[in-house]
């Protein structure tokens, strides 16, 4: 029953890195290549009506989590308290900027939203990438120093950054220079995502432009994808042992490959929706891969002292993870008629949706 819920949270967070990713990447792309109001109204259109219930994925995670991995949510909110705390304002801050742009006829107050929604995206696409640069990492669990554990097994709590940026120290900070190249490649890619969606739902008249960015941008994922996985040793001596010893984990590489091969052929697509489905497959390989390599952990520790936080060691009881099961059906069905209806209603392009305007 453990597993059954661990897959379940894995899609959830798995699908919110797809959806709310292209919104972060369509910020993105509203903060740098958003160069005239019609350009703008564009972008805002492509995610207009789907931003909200993408971000409806986020909370049903945590959720989940909250219900599935009681432990696990106590250790991470606390321990975590403070990237939390910035990612909450930052969601709020793209949300307000696009719900309040349009309620003022005012250049400066145009302007100042802009900025906000555009930058509050590329904070959060980078805020993501450190949050798995951390789980990947792992945490020091018991705050041990001097092989003596200061508090409960579970327990930790990480600043900002340490003086030394270094991922191997003692006490680590959330962000370090192995947790940044991860925040960087979520950065490329989402604005890839971002980019192939705004592709995919309007004929603006960027679009010729973000093909040509998309493609540019490949060669620049793909020199962070090596240099990322050269340095995984120094973090993991061992990171591909599950892979070796279950082969047909091997499957979400190579989606992530594939994914990666078609984004490459981005301007040559007839069909729009062609490379948002590549780069959804890429998140999406990339996303499980990861979490494939560092299983049964969900967050490993970095000392020797308290055991990582695993599967199976922080669920709750099995008879409420069993209960849990048909309210999770039901919910399941809700949650799929709602989005076969809002993606029917708002099929094709959106260029005339004029969202924002008020």
């Amino acid at each position: 029953m453990e597993l059954f819920w661990y897959l379940v949270l894995m899609f959830m967070l798995a699908m919110y890195v797809i959806l709310d990713g292209y919104d972060f990447g369509a910020g993105i792309i509203h903060l740098f290549f958003g160069k005239t109001e019609k350009d703008k109204k564009a972008i805002t259109s492509a995610i207009g009506p789907f931003w909200d219930a993408n971000e409806v994925w986020l909370i049903a995670s945590g959720g989940v989590l909250f219900f599935a991995f009681p432990t696990l949510y106590a250790s991470s909110f606390s321990g975590f308290y403070l990237p939390l705390i910035m990612i909450l304002w930052l969601l709020i801050f793209r949300a307000i900027g696009l719900e309040l742009r349009g309620q003022v006829h005012n250049r400066m107050w145009e302007r100042i939203w802009d900025k906000a929604f555009g930058i509050a995206s590329l904070l959060l696409a980078l805020f993501f990438g450190i949050a798995l640069g951390n789980v990947v990492r792992g945490v020091n669990l018991g705050m041990v120093e001097n092989g003596v554990s200061a508090h409960e097994p579970h327990y930790f709590f990480l600043p900002l950054w340490n003086p030394t940026f270094d991922p191997m120290a003692e006490h680590q900070g959330i962000i370090d220079w192995f947790t940044i190249l991860l925040g960087i490649i979520a950065v490329v890619i989402l604005t890839m995502h971002g980019a192939n969606w705004i592709i995919f739902k309007t004929n603006a008249a960027i679009n010729s432009k973000l093909k040509k960015t998309v493609f540019r941008l490949n060669f620049v994922l793909l020199a962070l994808i090596i240099v990322s996985l050269s340095v995984w040793h120094i973090i993991d001596p061992n990171p591909f042992r599950n892979f070796l010893e279950h082969p047909w984990l091997w499957i979400f590489p190579l989606m992530t490959a594939i994914g990666f091969g078609g984004l490459f052929r981005v301007q040559t697509f007839k069909k729009d929706i062609t490379g948002f489905l590549c780069s959804s497959l890429f998140l999406f390989g990339g996303f499980a891969s990861t979490a494939a390599s560092i299983f049964p952990n969900l967050l490993p520790s970095t000392n020797d002292v308290n055991p990582s936080l695993t599967v199976y060691n922080v669920a709750a009881h099995e008879y409420g993870l069993g209960v849990g099961v048909i309210w999770f059906i039901v919910a399941a069905i809700l949650v799929g008629v709602y989005f076969f209806i809002q993606h029917k209603v708002f099929k094709g392009k959106m260029d005339d949706v004029g969202y924002g305007e008020h």
